[in-house]
């Protein structure tokens, strides 16, 4: 009858309801709010017009809450062609803006820089800092970067919690971070120093390496963890067979559940902003550094349908050796600080709440597009020939 179906049709979606909140996810799939608040003074403009927390690539813009006072400038190591402009925007730098510049004892050690007496006088006001020994998070407004992208991502990776602004200087190979040019820098290091220019949150991932190994006690054999390494990544985590000549054999986990055994080369993991990097040349699509997503990339996989995808953002991944995997695998993290990985290690990775505020030329959108048309050649084709009326009757 017309009550009994009812009752009938309420047990069923009460046990529905009840099914659907027992395995309803316990995070965001978005991922993590970014911080935007950048170093001891740097902040992103509010928009009013923002819908929730997500605001138009184009209208995000750096504000100070303070005027700047230090600046941080990156030079690449062991570069001649570099040595003139570092002096010439130190020298503006300290001379004309009276800011405070900390930079990196070994770029100090080039014999081409100690031992310019002409440029004595400004050395002699640098603040200097040794990479992984001291902690200049809470000391620098800014940072300049000289160089290429290599430049950029090793900047990055002295920042392993909040990143103040960074302004890239293309002087490098490629440069599809790097949109100003230095030939104008006196007024665009100006232009930032007076603040309210566009950037884009480039997020990072996240990465926790857990290595274990196996004690002896006194009633039988335990696994232990050994030691743990958590690092910020621009641009991808790669996981790789090392010198061996065996194919890759590893586990992917997302969010606690196997998805796959990852059987070949190895595999890139990488942020949007890593999407034109490593993982484009091993067949993956570019994504707009905007675009809240991590990228999952197979290299040279031992099967025709294993192609390369997307996941949210806040999902959390993990990577381990396969039971059965003949040999060990390797892990780099944006190409540095490359270590082995052996049976019971963990390689956990997530989006991070701490992105690299990149100042930029234009706008996030229009900066990403030049960047694809002028280092990538994107789309760049020999236009074909309209066709006459007379062409057209045949």
């Amino acid at each position: 009858n017309y009550w009994g179906t009812v009752v009938i049709s309420i047990k069923i979606i009460t046990c529905f309801s009840l099914s659907f909140k027992c395995f309803r996810r316990n995070q965001s799939l978005h991922g993590p709010s970014p911080v935007t608040t950048f170093g001891p003074k740097a902040c992103m403009l509010q928009n009013p017009h923002a819908v929730m927390h997500i605001q138009d690539p184009a209208s995000q813009r750096l504000t100070w809450n303070k005027p700047p006072k230090s600046v941080l400038v990156v030079k690449k190591i062991q570069d001649a062609s570099l040595l003139q402009p570092f002096k010439e925007l130190c020298v503006f730098l300290t001379e004309q803006k009276n800011m405070i510049v900390y930079v990196e004892s070994k770029v100090l050690a080039d014999t081409a820089i100690a031992g310019d007496e002409s440029f004595g006088a400004v050395i002699q006001k640098f603040c200097t800092f040794r990479e992984d020994l001291d902690d200049i998070s809470n000391r620098v407004d800014f940072i300049i970067c000289l160089g290429g992208d290599g430049t950029l991502l090793y900047a990055s990776s002295l920042f392993q919690e909040s990143v103040p602004p960074v302004m890239a200087f293309h002087l490098g190979s490629l440069g599809f971070l790097t949109p100003f040019k230095f030939d104008t820098y006196q007024s665009q290091v100006t232009q930032i120093i007076e603040g309210n220019t566009a950037i884009i949150l480039r997020s990072r991932l996240r990465v926790r390496v857990v290595k274990k190994g196996i004690i002896m006690t006194n009633v039988s054999l335990v696994n232990v963890a050994l030691g743990v390494l958590v690092q910020q990544v621009l641009n991808e985590v790669v996981v790789d067979r090392g010198p061996s000549s065996y194919l890759s054999n590893v586990d992917l986990f997302l969010d606690g559940h196997l998805i796959t055994t990852v059987q070949g080369d190895g595999v890139i993991v990488s942020t949007p902003t890593g999407s034109t990097a490593y993982a484009v040349a091993a067949g993956a699509s570019m994504i707009h550094p905007n675009v809240p997503a991590i990228m999952i990339t197979p290299i040279c996989p031992h099967s025709l349908s294993f192609r390369p995808i997307v996941v949210p953002a806040g999902v959390e991944l993990k990577i381990m050796l396969s039971r059965d995997a003949r040999n060990t695998a390797w892990v780099s993290f944006d190409g540095r600080k490359r270590q082995e990985i052996c049976h019971g290690d963990s390689i956990t990775i997530t989006t991070s709440c701490f992105p690299v505020p990149s100042i930029c030329f234009r706008d996030p959108v229009n900066d990403w597009f030049e960047s694809l048309s002028q280092c990538l050649h994107w789309n760049v084709r020999k236009k074909q020939n309209y066709l006459s009326s007379e062409e057209e009757e045949f």
